[in-house]
């Protein structure tokens, strides 16, 4: 028998190969002595970058597996939409789990390769520069990757609320659906002139790893791409700005609702003292009845008597209708000054978010953006601290905002699964509550959003104010406090104006029990949006 040949592993030879090349390129480039701990760090950088994208990929997939549903006799416009919704369901997957890959590259890894970036040029290091180059390619793919992703799964989503808001011509489904797809649409619009700017990014990078003659222009056209896309969403920005400030005064100018309580309260005094003084003069007639001498007396002390039993009868029962009309609106006024604040308090977060890493944060990148290409267009690739510098500190106040926002909605969703009473709906029995394992599991599920939380039940709390009596639970709602509800749901853009109807028939729809899920949704959507 012939001995079998053993075939050499490729895998193995790939390997021996690739460590020969970097063994070479080390040759050639020389020890960054300048700095021992860059290349390790910024290969650490590259690397890890392209596994976790790689898990992303593998999450979203293994995610969707099993999902889909079974199309049976479904028609052919039926199963389009059902293979449209997987797609889109698939990459908002996949674009959640990029998402805290893409936070970590923008507030930590960028910002570390302008500092490396900008050591080299300060030192003439031609290693460190290749290196740095290499991580910032890897960096600005995977921002490439997230917002291509984000861009794509923004557009479906405008679409499919641009049909939504044509199904429904009028009321609260239409405007969540026509605002969202407006909101949608303007995301694809910046996410498209966004990719083009990594794009840019990564053709600086190469040049840089190539050494080509052009660097200097690939940089001032990155800079560029950077600058005009920060501009964009910095002025994005100021404008949700402006829109949550309009919303926060309109809000305020409704009032305080215990002065409404006082004014409806007035008018039960009034009556109140009416009836009074007619048990008051009933008692005057008595008397006089009682003085008066002739046949006839008898007969009119007894029809004075029961005047005046009656007149009592009345004044005890405006005064009953007083201590029981105090209490309910007591409590009415509580619950729409407690909403009111609610709605106030998110518009204040919006601002301050906004105007953190929004106007100041993109903004900031933005001017990194202009002094970067300015630099390359007078200096080549010089030593250019000031706009690293200001990429840096616009990057931070980016991923500050971005850390925050990932916190709050984690904690809510610790909560919603570990107290699930807190915000359940009133009458309806709340959940079993999860353990403290499962919850802060739950919490790090980072691509679900919070169902059974605050603003949900505020948007119950505001829709049991201001519906109809027609609506369980909204039947005894004075009519006072039910005008101011309604006059919050017009400063919160929810009037008949935003949803293309006349005031009655506006009115009808809070006395719709069919249209009571839409309005709950609108409520939730307008607390959350400027």
């Amino acid at each position: 028998m012939s001995t079998p040949a053993h075939r050499t592993s490729t895998r193995q030879s790939a390997a021996v190969l690739t460590s020969a090349r970097q063994r070479q390129e080390g040759s050639r480039t020389g020890s960054p002595s300048g700095n021992p701990v860059g290349h390790p760090l910024l290969q650490m950088q590259s690397g890890a970058g392209n596994r976790a994208t790689a898990e992303a990929v593998q999450r979203a997939r293994s995610a969707d597996k099993g999902k889909a549903p079974e199309d049976g006799g479904a028609s052919a416009g039926e199963k389009k939409k059902s293979y449209r919704d997987r797609i889109a369901g698939l990459l908002d997957r996949f674009k959640k789990n990029l998402e805290p890959i893409d936070t970590f590259i923008k507030g930590v890894q960028t910002p570390a390769n302008a500092g490396f970036t900008q050591q080299a040029a300060a030192t003439a290091n031609e290693g460190l520069k290749h290196s740095a180059a290499a991580s910032g390619t890897s960096a600005a793919s995977g921002n490439l990757l997230t917002e291509a992703a984000g861009t794509v799964v923004s557009g479906m989503d405008a679409y499919k609320n641009m049909k939504d808001a044509k199904t429904h011509e009028t009321g609260a489904k239409h405007h969540t659906a026509n605002k969202k797809a407006k909101i949608k649409g303007t995301d694809a619009v910046i996410g498209a002139a966004s990719s083009g700017s990594y794009s840019a990014a990564i053709a600086k990078e190469v040049t840089k790893i190539q050494k080509a003659a052009d660097a200097a222009v690939a940089s001032e056209a990155s800079g560029i791409a950077s600058a005009s896309v920060g501009g964009i969403k910095g002025m994005r920005a100021v404008f949700r700005v402006g829109a949550a400030a309009r919303k926060y005064k309109r809000v305020k100018e409704l009032g305080d609702p215990h002065l409404i309580e006082v004014a409806s309260l007035a008018r039960l005094n009034e009556a109140r003292e009416q009836a009074e003084w007619a048990a008051a003069e009933a008692y005057v007639a008595l008397d006089a009845y009682w003085d008066h001498e002739g046949e006839e007396r008898l007969e009119l002390v007894a029809e004075a008597i029961d005047a005046a039993w009656e007149a009592m009868g009345g004044a005890r029962e405006a005064a009953e209708d007083i201590k029981r009309a105090e209490q309910k609106k007591e409590g009415e006024a509580e619950r729409l000054t407690k909403v009111q604040e609610y709605a106030k308090k998110k518009q204040l977060t919006k601002i301050g978010k906004e105007t953190v890493g929004g106007a100041l944060g993109e903004s900031t990148k933005a001017a990194a953006g202009v002094v970067t290409a300015v630099a390359a267009g007078t200096a080549g690739l010089a030593s250019n601290p000031v706009g690293w510098g200001l990429a840096g500190a616009g990057a931070t106040l980016v991923f500050g905002v971005t850390l925050y926002k990932a916190l709050r909605a984690a904690t809510k969703r610790y909560e919603e699964k570990r107290h699930p009473e807190r915000w359940a709906p009133e009458g309806e029995a709340p959940e079993e509550a999860a353990s403290r394992g499962e919850s802060l599991k739950h919490a790090l599920t980072f691509w679900k959003k919070v169902s059974k939380g605050e603003r949900q039940a505020m948007a119950r709390e505001i829709y049991a104010l201001a519906a109809g009596p027609h609506i369980t639970g909204s039947g005894d709602t004075e009519p006072e406090m039910r005008e101011s509800a309604r006059a919050l749901l017009k400063a919160l853009k929810a009037g008949p104006t935003d949803h293309k109807l006349e005031q009655d028939e506006w009115e009808r729809t809070l006395d719709d029990p069919t249209k009571t899920a839409g309005w709950i949704s609108e409520i939730a959507e307008q607390l959350a949006s400027g």
